[in-house]
Formats: structure tokens, C-alpha cells, sequence
């Protein structure tokens, strides 16, 4: 079973410690990040790949209402709130389901069921993308083509779709797939996330700038704070001032 990444947003500390504990009871979900502060939580969703987003309505600064209309297409929003009467407007955002403080377990498991039935039945097939110890074969169009690991220079994603640049080759090669299902597979040794749209071939980073910029191919592309903690233990915690 696939794990969902899930994230909490919720000026109450109670709410969000009572929804990080049903989190942690339910199988095949994972926790990446509690906010109470909204603003601070759509600033992290550019950055972290969430999938599940529950999401207190009447919050101050930005409410979930309007937070939820700038979240990514490809997360997924279950709303949370003590006041009934926002249940018509969170389905106007088409919110996966609506649970009403205090949020019993039970409506809690069947919010999750929802949200597991939309995700197998839009999820990207795992036919298209098959691993092997050196390579992996891709699927394009009506074909499977074999990608070796070593002329990978970078990859960038786009909602469900990945572009993958390689040595020698000037087009990138696209297929339908999510960063997410490539990242599990290529080696940890040589590759890493250094943005939520981007994955780099260690070995072909060219420089890397004092505003934590890597030069790779044709490519600057920024280490983002959500992944810059490893990067820096990548390079020996050092970039130049």
C-alpha cells in the first residue's frame, strides 16, 4: 500500500495534536508537516510533495477557504472545523470531505477511505516505469524505453508528468509519471531531491553558489529550504559565503 503524504493546518494546537495522533494510528499514511500558522503552510506546500492536506476553515490572517484555492493541483483537501455551516463552501472548493469538530476516529477512517479510492483511481499506473539494477525502462507513448542511470543529468516534474535530461541528447524524454514514483527508484547514492519540481544527478553538478543555486547541464536550479538539510551533508555542510 502506498503511504499518503499528509500535512495539518490548524490554528488550534489541540486540533492538530488530536489529527497527528490519528495519523500516526492509521495505517498507510505519513506525516510531513503540522502548521498552526496558515501563511507558513502554503509557503511549505510549494516545497514538500503533500497529497492529503487536512485543513482547518476559520483561521486568522488566511483562512482555509482561500488557502485551499492556492494549493497544488495535485493535493488533496479534507476540511476541519467546528462550524457546520462551511460544509456547502468547502465542497464549492471540491474538498474531499468535511469532518466537524471534535472529529471522532471513525469519521476520521472514513474521510481516508475517500481519500484512498480518489487516489487509486487517478493515480499514475506503475506500468509506467519498471526498475532494473543499472537503468529503468519508461514508458513513451506506445513504447517502453530503456533510461540508463548513469546519463540521467536532472529531472524536473509537472503535476503528474516528468521531463528527464540526459547527456548527449539536446529534447528531454517525457513521460507520465510522478517525481514521487521515480525518486523511489533511482539510487540514493547518485540522485536527490533538491526541489519539489526537480531531481539532480550528483555526479554532474558543475558548481553550486553561495545562494544555494547548483549549475547542472543547461539547468541553475535552487536547493529549496525543505531539502536544503541534506544537501548540505551531501557537500560537507560547507557553501561559499
Amino acid at each position: 500500500m502506498n503511504r499518503l503524504r499528509c500535512m495539518i493546518v490548524d490554528d488550534e494546537p489541540l486540533a492538530v495534536k488530536m489529527l497527528e495522533n490519528f495519523i500516526s494510528r492509521t495505517e498507510g499514511l505519513e506525516l510531513v508537516a503540522s502548521f498552526n500558522d496558515p501563511l507558513m503552510a502554503l509557503e511549505s506546500l510549494d516545497e514538500l510533495d503533500v497529497e492529503l492536506l487536512f485543513l482547518d476553515i476559520q483561521m486568522p490572517d488566511l483562512d482555509g477557504l482561500n488557502l485551499s484555492r492556492q494549493v497544488p493541483s495535485a493535493t488533496k483537501i479534507i476540511f476541519t472545523t467546528a462550524f457546520k455551516q462551511y460544509a456547502y463552501d468547502s465542497y464549492e472548493v471540491s474538498a474531499l470531505d468535511f469532518l466537524l469538530k471534535p472529529i471522532r476516529y471513525q469519521k476520521f477512517l472514513s474521510a481516508i477511505e475517500k481519500a484512498r479510492q480518489w487516489f487509486d483511481r487517478n493515480s499514475v499506473s506503475d506500468s509506467n516505469i519498471i526498475s532494473r539494477q543499472n537503468s529503468m525502462f519508461i514508458r513513451v507513448d506506445n513504447m517502453l524505453r530503456q533510461i540508463d542511470f548513469d546519463k540521467i543529468v536532472y529531472i524536473s516534474g509537472l503535476k503528474d508528468y516528468v521531463s528527464i535530461y540526459l547527456e548527449g541528447e539536446r529534447r528531454p524524454v517525457i513521460t507520465h509519471l510522478t517525481m514521487k514514483s521515480v525518486e523511489e527508484i533511482l539510487p540514493v547514492d547518485n540522485f536527490m531531491r533538491v526541489h519539489r519540481s526537480y531531481i539532480i544527478a550528483l555526479n554532474k553538478i558543475r558548481a553550486i553558489d553561495r545562494n544555494n543555486c547548483v549549475y547542472i547541464g543547461d539547468e541553475v536550479i535552487r536547493v529549496t529550504d525543505a531539502y536544503r538539510e541534506a544537501f548540505l551533508s551531501y557537500v560537507g555542510g560547507k557553501i561559499p559565503k
